[in-house]
């Protein structure tokens, strides 16, 4: 029997095997469009992305954090934690992409896309959550909206779940641990005043309730 990762990997081989033939635009977001069905098997068609496999909704996030994140899978910076199994499948997938000018138009037609973070599904108090959040209004702002000048992404449309799975990666050491990565250490460094998995439900639940855009 294939298990979800395993059929998670078929499907984006099948997806690398069969974009490789196809006659790329030269640049822009037309080009990123086709790259981007590299993404597919994971983060869906829309990059609304599916919590079975833990592949977070990516859709709208801006385009200068995306093509961020993707150079940081690329160099070593993320996913490399041998805990980071999540982390450890985006790593591989990250180097289908194989310059920084397709980086570029990759997260150039991720922003294009309209943000979905999804239903609620992480129990906390949003109350509380609003108080903890006090901590991380002077990076990512008081609406969550973030900060380009200051490496601090927007999180109000991140999905609740993914807020509490990347806290938790923080605060235990599975990202940001790199020093060469400063925006992750910095982030690990706050995440590590989180007393448990609780204030991140709460901080998840608030962020929940916050507009998208």
């Amino acid at each position: 029997m294939v298990d979800a990762r395993s059929s998670v990997a078929l499907g984006a081989a099948a997806v690398l095997a069969a974009s490789g033939c196809q006659s790329l635009p030269e640049g822009g977001v037309a080009r990123g469009e086709v790259l981007f069905k590299n993404c597919v098997p994971c983060h869906g068609d829309a990059a609304t992305g599916n919590p079975a496999i833990a592949a977070p909704p990516i859709a709208g996030l801006p385009a200068w954090y995306v093509e961020a994140q993707l150079t940081k899978y690329q160099v070593g910076l993320r996913g490399g934690h041998p805990d980071d199994i999540e982390g450890l499948r985006m790593r591989p997938m990250s180097r289908t992409i194989k310059s920084d000018a397709d980086n570029k138009v990759v997260a150039e037609y991720v922003a294009s896309l309209p943000p979905a973070r999804g239903e609620t599904t992480v129990k906390g108090d949003a109350s509380k959550g609003q108080a903890a959040y006090a901590t991380c209004t002077a990076c990512h702002g008081p609406d969550g909206a973030g900060n380009e000048a200051l490496n601090a992404p927007p999180i109000r449309q991140l999905a609740d779940w993914y807020v509490v799975n990347q806290l938790d990666k923080f605060k235990s050491g599975r990202r940001g641990y790199l020093a060469q990565d400063t925006t992750g250490a910095q982030m690990a460094a706050i995440a590590a005043g989180l007393q448990d998995e609780a204030v991140m439900r709460d901080l998840a639940a608030y962020l929940h309730t916050l507009p998208e855009k």
